[in-house]
């Protein structure tokens, strides 16, 4: 199995006298030289007066993009602790038992403008870069890091199940083969909430729904080797409340999982109805 996250926006940095970052220890160090690239463009981008404007982001992050210009030598913590988003604390990532904490080691990548991917257990700075942005002489980052990612991963995933639950911005990187030889199979996570009756996309509540499946799907045994493993650990949530919305206090509870086909060389959809 393997899981395909999102990074969290914002990051919490590890505590100062930890040890800073090294590269080579990182997952799939086949992707070292793209790394140390795209980490010092983004140093000089992020000393420049409109850096909070090349990377996309308010001028209330500028002290977080000013963190940019020193990743070499700032402290570093792992993945999962620095990574502190609704999906992540959902997920429970950093607090995993060990049997969990292994599988989630040998099989979360954590999708990323400036690591390419990270697996829970590497070692990385806060930092702030979306996979969407354009860096100056580096490119649209979804581009540069799509052969990178194409030459490690195709190997990685084929024969294997890959539950995917990034956003677009982070499938334009890398993206399974599900025809031909070494084929993976492929399921994408998508949220619904139901309301009198109509189901509607959700965003709001999707990334904390999808962090509870994550957790389910590395704490549960036998570990998922198919689609259809995926649905059923799905399955195995249905009546349950996924989460307490904040303000009105109201639960919401998965009330349905189902499995779609999608075209040829795309992805299973797994549906979750939130009502």
């Amino acid at each position: 199995m393997m899981l395909l996250l999102p990074p969290s926006e914002g990051k919490t940095p590890a505590p100062e006298g930890a040890a800073p970052l090294d590269l080579n220890a990182l997952v799939h160090p086949e992707l070292t030289a793209r790394r140390e690239q795209v980490l010092a463009h983004l140093a000089r981008v992020s000393a420049r007066p409109d850096a909070t404007a090349v990377l996309g982001v308010s001028d209330g992050l500028a002290d977080e993009v000013a963190r940019n210009t020193a990743l070499r030598e700032a402290p570093s913590g792992r993945a999962a602790q620095v990574y502190t988003g609704v999906l992540y604390a959902a997920a429970g990532l950093a607090t995993l038992p060990d049997a969990a904490a292994r599988r989630a080691q040998a099989s979360v990548l954590t999708f990323s403008g400036l690591w390419g991917v990270v697996a829970p257990g590497d070692r990385i700075p806060a930092y702030r870069l979306s996979m969407g942005v354009t860096l100056p002489d580096v490119g649209r980052l979804a581009a540069f890091w799509k052969p990178a990612l194409a030459e490690v991963l195709d190997a990685r995933a084929a024969g294997d199940v890959v539950v995917d639950c990034r956003s677009a911005t982070y499938v334009a990187a890398w993206k399974p083969r599900t025809t031909g030889a070494g084929a993976a199979e492929w399921v994408e996570v998508r949220v619904l909430r139901e309301t009198d009756g109509r189901r509607t996309v959700v965003s709001h509540n999707a990334k904390h729904t999808r962090g509870v499946l994550t957790g389910h799907l590395l704490r549960r045994e036998p570990e998922a080797r198919t689609s259809e493993d995926v649905l059923k650990a799905a399955q195995e949530l249905v009546g349950s409340v996924v989460l307490t919305e904040i303000g009105s206090g109201k639960d919401q509870t998965l009330i349905e999982a189902n499995l779609l086909d999608g075209k040829p060389r795309g992805p299973r959809t797994l549906e979750l109805v939130l009502a």
